[in-house]
C-alpha cells in the first residue's frame, strides 16, 4: 500500500481551499470547497442515522453535477462502498445492478428513478432524489422522519475550516464497485480499493499540468474510471474549479463550454479529435492552395501555426495538455498533431487499474505509445513464444484491483496467482518503460460520449434473430454497425432475396434498439455471404473485422 491516504487527499483538498469555488454545474449554480465539506458532514450524518455502516454499499446514478459529486465523496469517505452506474442503462439493468451490489441506499435523477419498480429491491432501505437529496421512496416510513430531523439538526452546526476533519480511511479498504457492463449475463463489478484511486490521484499530482484554481471542465461520463480519475478525483484535489457539462457532449455543445470554461486540461477519447481532423482540418489541407503553400518552407510554417492556433482555440485557448485515451489514436492524426506541436498526450488505462497504466507529457511523448508505465505499477509482456515480439500486456501493483464483485471465476482468470493481471491488449514494451499497443484482444468499443460498449452483449441478442447464424458488431464513424452471416441451417433462407433479408433484418433490428440504451443502438447493417474467419477455439477473429471493410445498409 502507498503511504498517500484518499481520504487525507479530500480533507486537505477542502481545508486549503475553503473559500475557492469547487464545483459549477454548467450555466447554473455553483459552490465553494467550504460547502463541499459542510454537505460531506451532512450525509455522513444521514447515513449514520439510517444505520449504514463501512461497508455498505451505495448505488448512484445521473449524469455529470455538483450533487453526483457530492454523494461521491461523502459515500467513500464514510467508509460506505460506492455503485457508480450509467445513467444510460435501462430500468431492468438498473434494477439487476442495484440489486447484484446489495446497494442499501441508492441516489437517483428522478427521471431515471421514475420507472423503476420499488418492490423489485428486497435490500434497498432509501431511493434518494439526486436533484435536492429529497427521500423519494423509503422502506420505513420512520427513515423519513430520520432524514428530515437529521437535516434540521444539521442546520444549527457551526462548521468552519479550522474544525473540519473526516476519518481516515484505511487504503486497503473497499473503496467502489464499477460494472463494466449491464445485464445480468455480463454483470462484472470491479472492485477498486482506496488505493487504487489514491495511486492515480498520487501520479497525476506529480506528473499532470495542474494547479489551485485552474478551470476544469467535467463531460466525460464519471461513472467511468477515466472521466472520474482525471476530470474529477485529481483535480479536486488540489483544489481545482470543476464545472460539469451535465449533457450529451455533442460537439457544438462540447465547443461553446470549451469557450466558456477555458479549462487547463481536458481529457478526450481519439474519435473526438479524429472527426475533427477529418472534417475540418484533412479538406483544408487538400485544396489545391494550401498544398501549394505547403511546398513553400516559409509558408508551411505559417500554414502549420495557424491550423496549431485555430485548433488550440477551438479547445478554449487556455488548456495545458489535451489527454487522449481510451483507444489508440490514428497515426495519421497522431503525426500531423505532432507536427504541427499541438499541446497533446496519450495514456493507456483500464477500469480494473482505476484506470492509469502508462502516460506521458505532450512534450516528452514517445509517437506510436501510450506513454511510459506508472510508478506504481510494474508491466510486463507475456508472449506465446520467446520468438515473438508481441505479447499480453499484464500489469500488478498498486492501482490493481481487488477482484470481480460476487464473480471469482472472472477474477481468476483476470487475475494469476501471483498478482497478475491479464489485460487482453497486445503490444510490446520499451526499455524505458513506454507501451506500445499492436492490438486489443479485448472486444470492447469506446464511443464519443465516452462509453464502453460490450458488443457480446448485443450480439448474443442479435443471434437470436431467426434468420442469423452469427454477428459481429463494430464501430462504424461513431456508431455501431452489426455484421451479419445469415443461418445456413435455416430453410427458410432461400427464400429470401438479399433485399428481402436486409427488409427483414432492419425489422428486427429496430425492434431491439428500442430495447437499448441509446449509446448501443445499431445504425447500419452488413449481410455477409461468408462465414467470419474463426480461432481454432471457434472465436471470431475480430481484428480482421472493420466497418471499412464492408458496404453498410443503414437502418431507417
Amino acid at each position: 500500500m502507498i503511504k498517500e491516504n484518499f481520504t487525507k487527499y479530500i480533507e486537505n483538498a477542502i481545508i486549503d481551499n475553503w473559500d475557492k469555488p469547487a464545483f459549477t454545474n454548467y450555466e447554473s449554480i455553483s459552490v465553494i470547497y467550504g460547502e463541499v465539506g459542510h454537505k460531506i458532514k451532512l450525509l455522513h450524518s444521514i447515513f449514520k442515522e439510517l444505520g449504514i455502516a463501512k461497508g455498505d454499499k451505495v448505488a448512484l446514478i445521473g449524469g455529470n453535477s455538483i450533487n453526483w459529486a457530492l454523494t461521491y465523496l461523502s459515500t467513500v469517505t464514510y467508509g460506505a462502498v460506492l455503485v457508480p452506474l450509467l445513467a444510460d442503462f435501462r430500468p431492468k439493468d438498473i434494477t439487476h445492478l442495484v440489486n447484484h451490489s446489495d446497494s442499501k441506499l441508492f441516489f437517483s435523477e428522478d427521471k431515471l428513478a421514475q420507472p423503476l419498480k420499488m418492490e423489485e429491491f428486497p435490500n434497498l432501505e432509501v431511493l434518494f432524489s439526486l436533484t435536492d437529496f429529497s427521500v423519494l421512496h423509503s422502506k420505513n416510513e420512520k427513515n423519513n422522519k430520520k432524514v428530515d430531523k437529521t437535516i434540521s439538526d444539521f442546520a444549527q452546526t457551526n462548521l468552519k475550516k479550522e474544525n473540519f476533519e473526516l476519518v481516515e480511511i484505511p487504503n486497503n479498504e473497499l473503496l467502489e464497485i464499477l460494472y463494466t457492463s449491464g445485464t445480468s449475463g455480463f454483470s462484472k463489478g470491479v472492485m477498486l480499493h482506496h488505493n487504487a484511486l489514491a495511486a492515480n490521484v498520487r501520479y497525476a499530482r506529480k506528473n499532470m499540468p495542474l494547479e489551485s484554481g485552474d478551470n476544469i471542465l467535467s463531460f466525460l461520463p464519471l461513472a467511468h474510471a477515466y472521466g472520474c480519475a482525471f476530470e474529477f478525483l485529481y483535480p479536486f484535489s488540489i483544489g481545482c474549479h470543476i464545472t460539469f457539462l451535465g449533457k450529451l457532449p455533442a460537439p457544438p455543445v462540447l465547443l461553446k463550454a470549451f469557450a466558456k470554461v477555458q479549462p487547463r486540461l481536458i481529457l478526450s477519447v481519439p474519435l473526438i479529435i479524429e472527426k475533427v481532423y477529418k472534417k475540418k482540418i484533412k479538406p483544408q489541407l487538400q485544396k489545391k492552395s494550401i498544398q501549394f503553400l505547403l511546398k513553400i518552407p516559409f509558408l508551411k510554417e505559417k500554414v502549420y501555426k495557424k491550423i496549431h492556433d485555430s485548433l488550440t482555440e477551438s479547445f478554449g485557448g487556455k488548456f495545458k495538455e489535451v489527454v487522449i485515451g481510451g483507444a489508440a489514436l490514428n497515426p495519421e492524426v497522431e503525426h500531423f498533431l505532432k507536427r504541427i506541436n499541438f499541446k497533446f498526450s496519450t495514456g493507456y488505462g483500464m477500469t480494473e487499474c482505476g484506470p492509469l497504466i502508462s502516460y506521458d507529457g505532450w512534450r516528452t511523448r514517445k509517437v506510436g505509445t501510450t506513454g511510459k508505465v506508472v510508478d506504481t505499477l510494474e508491466v510486463k509482456i507475456e508472449k506465446d513464444s520467446p520468438d515473438s515480439e508481441i505479447g499480453e500486456i499484464c500489469m500488478r501493483g498498486e492501482n490493481v484491483m481487488l477482484g470481480y464483485y460476487k464473480n471469482e471465476i472472472a477474477t481468476k482468470e483476470s487475475l494469476d496467482s501471483e498478482g497478475w493481471l491479464h489485460s487482453g491488449d497486445l503490444g510490446t514494451i520499451d526499455e524505458k518503460g513506454y507501451i506500445e499497443i499492436k492490438g486489443r484482444s479485448k472486444s470492447m468499443i469506446l464511443v464519443p460520449s465516452g462509453q464502453n460498449i460490450y458488443p457480446e452483449e448485443i450480439e448474443a441478442q442479435i443471434n437470436h434473430f431467426k434468420l442469423v447464424g452469427e454477428s459481429l458488431v463494430v464501430e462504424c464513424d461513431g456508431k455501431l454497425c452489426a455484421m451479419i452471416f445469415p443461418d445456413p441451417e435455416n430453410p427458410d433462407i432461400k427464400n429470401f432475396s438479399k433485399e428481402e433479408m436486409i427488409k427483414q433484418l432492419s425489422l428486427d433490428i429496430n425492434k431491439l434498439n428500442k430495447e437499448l440504451p441509446a449509446f448501443m443502438r445499431i445504425s447500419n447493417i452488413e449481410l455477409r455471404q461468408e462465414e467470419f474467419e474463426k480461432t481454432p477455439k471457434k472465436s471470431i477473429k475480430r481484428f480482421l473485422y472493420t466497418a471499412a471493410n464492408f458496404q453498410v445498409h443503414r437502418i431507417n
